[in-house]
């Protein structure tokens, strides 16, 4: 593992401010995306449930990134 390797300023703000939200938050985001999907291609909205299903996917990977940030944590540099 390389420990040479520092965080740029972005990373930094993203992981600051995604560290204050919880998880749950990413998980029901994604669970909903798939309920409205779900609900729209009912109607026969078929094009905006897949534009909607296609945002639980990200929300998903968002709470993971989220989940590792608050677990293992950021480059801390002074």
């Amino acid at each position: 593992m390389n420990t040479n390797r520092k965080e740029g300023e972005v990373a930094k703000t993203i992981e600051s401010q995604t560290a204050k939200i919880p998880s749950d938050v990413f998980l029901w985001s994604s669970l909903s995306a798939m309920g409205a999907s779900l609900c729209l291609k009912v109607c026969k909205q078929d094009h905006l449930a897949l534009f909607v299903g296609q945002w639980a996917a990200p929300f998903m990977l968002l709470g993971i990134y989220n989940k590792i940030v608050k677990t293992e944590g950021s480059d801390k540099e002074s």
